[in-house]
Order: structure tokens, then sequence, then C-alpha cells
């Protein structure tokens, strides 16, 4: 068993975690402050194939496998994790668009994704339903040759900002067989948005509430076929976990390199503080915890792109250990920054931050247990 990265993935994490390092870490505190992010970023991200990671190359996108993708990820985090975050929740909704949509949906708007001229959102939760998306109940009536939506988002990260939105609403009765996919372009006539919401973390990333009031987008918005939205957005998710557990293990990564950097340098009783054994046991412990989580993470990455009957199973326990993991880590390096990594100069405690909302997006980490819980009784039989 081989856990070694190939030459090629070793040079895609160069690759991004270089573009991270230059563009993105010494503006993420501006960008915090600011809470946005300039779209300019995103062209640049584009060019270098980072707007379609995992859509195919008959799309025009990279076409990487979901273990190269985690790599990209992990890297980009290591600078700001609600920058890295943020262009996880594009590649989902360009990644449906590839595998689910018809051709003129691919022409329209999966390519302007991929070259992130289009910057798209992905609205799936609901004020009423949160773990449970099934409930969901933004409805689209079929009028004519138009769907006519009615219902609100909510948490919904860059409403407001994104050109395009991914909208699971439904079509049908109740239940996730009444529930479709649609694309509806920032500007449509009935669609709006609610204030910024005051987030604990997170703070470059504009999340609203996004609302429908009879907004009119033609049924040739429709993503594949009508019926099958909640399949088509449970399938993205697991993909979306391995993301943000990517986000976590290198933010974590980033927090515990700064500590050992403090460490090595803050003098306490006539030496450095790395020289203490129990504070050397805390800094071992994280380091144990991280490279496990890595290799979890990874093992979940490999078994999805090798659609391996468990996957789905893998990537809920990899969501749920490398998330905790992550907020553990950069939790743990705070405390031995001491009263400085709580202020916002040493950037521990923004890390804190953006890090904790990682256990419950995607699916909270008790549902993560659920799906463990529900795998292992069906193994049982």
């Amino acid at each position: 068993m081989d856990f070694a990265l190939t030459e090629e993935q070793t040079l895609i994490y160069d690759m991004a975690k270089g573009f991270a390092d230059e563009h993105i870490a010494p503006f993420a505190a501006e960008w915090e402050a600011a809470g946005t992010v300039p779209k300019e970023l995103w062209g640049k991200m584009a060019e270098l194939g980072f707007g379609g990671l995992y859509v195919s190359e008959k799309n025009g996108g990279s076409g990487l496998t979901r273990l190269d993708a985690t790599l990209v990820f992990e890297a980009l985090s290591s600078a700001c994790p609600a920058v890295a975050a943020w262009l996880s929740i594009h590649n989902m909704c360009a990644a449906m668009l590839d595998k689910f949509a018809n051709q003129h949906v691919v022409d329209t708007w999966l390519k302007p994704a991929v070259n992130m001229e289009k910057f798209f959102a992905y609205a799936l939760t609901e004020p009423g339903s949160g773990s449970d998306a099934a409930a969901l109940k933004t409805r689209a009536e079929l009028v004519g040759n138009e769907y006519v939506l009615n219902g609100s988002k909510a948490f919904i990260s860059g409403a407001g900002y994104a050109d395009a939105y991914v909208v699971m609403c439904r079509t049908g009765g109740d239940g996730p067989k009444g529930i479709s996919t649609v694309v509806v372009d920032n500007g449509t006539g009935g669609l709006s948005f609610g204030g910024l919401e005051k987030k604990m973390g997170w703070h470059a990333q504009e999340t609203r509430q996004v609302q429908f009031d009879d907004c009119k987008i033609p049924t040739t918005n429709l993503v594949g076929e009508e019926g099958r939205g909640f399949s088509y957005a449970m399938a993205g998710l697991d993909g979306g976990r391995l993301n943000i557990s990517s986000c976590s293990l290198g933010a974590a990564q980033t927090a515990l390199t700064k500590t050992l950097e403090y460490m090595g340098e803050r003098q306490a009783f006539g030496k450095s503080i790395d020289q203490f054994q129990a504070l050397q046991f805390r800094l071992a412990d994280m380091e144990i915890e991280l490279q496990a989580a890595r290799t979890f993470l990874r093992q979940a990455a490999w078994k999805l792109d090798q659609g391996a009957p468990d996957a789905t199973k893998f990537c809920a326990m990899a969501k749920r250990f490398v998330t905790e993991t992550g907020s553990q880590v950069a939790n743990g390096c705070l405390q031995l920054h001491g009263g400085y990594g709580y202020l916002a100069d040493y950037g521990i405690e923004k890390l804190v931050r953006d890090l904790r909302v990682h256990e419950i997006l995607e699916g909270t980490n008790e549902i993560m247990r659920m799906i463990v819980a529900r795998n292992l009784l069906a193994e049982r039989g």
C-alpha cells in the first residue's frame, strides 16, 4: 500500500500553496475586515484551473480526482479557510452542472463557471429545514414555459455576491422525490437578499438569506430531470465534506506551524517555551492528530474516486474526524500562544473562529454520526 503522493499530486499541492502564499495570505486580514473578497481573485484562480477542479476536461474543467482536489483546498486554506471554503462551494455547483445538466445549461452556465466569469452559490438550506434538507418548502410552479419560484433560503454563502445560484426547490409532492434543481441568474426579477449575517467566523465570506417572490425563470434552467434534485444535491455532498475537511486540515496545520515558530521565540523562566516537556507533549499530540486526519481524509477521497460502496460512510467519518481535529488543534495552538493567541495580530484566533463552522456545514457532525451508524447497522444485516 503506497501512501505517497504522485509527482503530479505534489506539483498540484505546491502550485496551490504558492498561489495561497502570494495571493491570499498577505490580504486575508484585510478581507476579513472588509467582509468580502475581491472578485479579481477568482479570475486569477481560474487561470490555474481552480474554477472547475473536478469538472470533466470535455467541458473545459481540470478533470482532477477528488483526492487531487483535497490537496488544492488544503493548500489554499493554509492562507485563509474562508476563501478556500468559498471556492469549494463554487466547485460543488460546477460539478453538479457537469455531471447532471443538459447541453443548454452547460453552454450557458458551466463554461462561465469554469472560467470564473460567473461565481456560483449553492442554495439548499432553508430557515425551517437545515439537517432535514428533504423538508425544504421553496416551490417552483410550472406556468407555461416558466417556473415561478417562491420561498427562501438561509445561510447562503455568496448570496448577493454570486452571479448565479444552484437552487433546490420543490416541483412535486412532499419528500425528496418532489425536489428539483434549477439555476437562477443574479438580477432575475423576484430574486432578493436579506442583510449580511453577523457571524462568529468566515467574515471574508458574505452570507445572507435568499428570497424568491414570484421569481420567474425559463424551464430550460432545469438541471437534469424533475424530481431528481435531491439526489443531485446529496451526490455533491460527499465531495463537499472532503473539501471542508481539507480546509480544516490546512488551516490547523498553519496554526501549528505558527505555534512552533512562536514557541521558539517566546522566553519564560530563562529559556524558550518549546523546551518545556509538558508543552512539547502537546505539540506532539497535535502533530499526531493532524497526520492521522490527513491519512484518513485521503483514504476517504480515494474511496470516493474509486466508487467504493462504502465511500459515503468514509466521507462522513472523515468529515467528523478531520473537522473536529482541526478545531481542537487550532484551539490548542491559541492556548499555547497564551494571551497573544487571543489577539488578532497573531492570526490564531481567526483560525479558531473560521474552523468552528466546519463542524456544522456540509451536514452537521451529528448527521455524520447518523450516516456512520446507519451504515454499520446495514452492514450487520
